[in-house]
């Protein structure tokens, strides 16, 4: 029997502000080498590969090979769940703030 590995969860893999930059650089829908997302950073290869390995496990970035260099591109689709659960506490203070106007405009 074949064990399915785990997939590291996305609030995980986006709460490290390096992670959000990189997932950044990527928005614009260019797949980009490795050198170039190293670059942008005060940090070794070795790390930043670290780094987008934990945004592949979360599914976050897709991986393609090229000869000897490896190209990353963004996949978004994982990010919908941390926007519906955002969306709903966008409307728990907008509802929130509503109320506290029509208190305000009562006195």
């Amino acid at each position: 029997m074949s064990e399915k590995k785990q997939e590291r969860d996305v609030y995980v893999a986006i709460a490290d502000p390096t992670r959000r930059k990189l997932l950044q650089m990527l928005a614009n829908g260019d797949e980009l080498p490795l050198y170039e997302l190293t670059a942008e950073f005060q940090m070794g290869r070795t790390a930043v590969s670290k780094h987008l390995a934990i945004l592949k496990e979360a599914d976050l970035v897709t991986v393609r090979k090229v000869g000897r260099e490896t190209r990353y591109r963004i996949n978004a689709a994982p990010l919908q769940e941390v926007k519906d659960w955002v969306s709903f506490y966008e409307n728990f203070w907008t509802e929130r703030v509503s109320q506290l106007k029509n208190i305000l405009s009562e006195e």
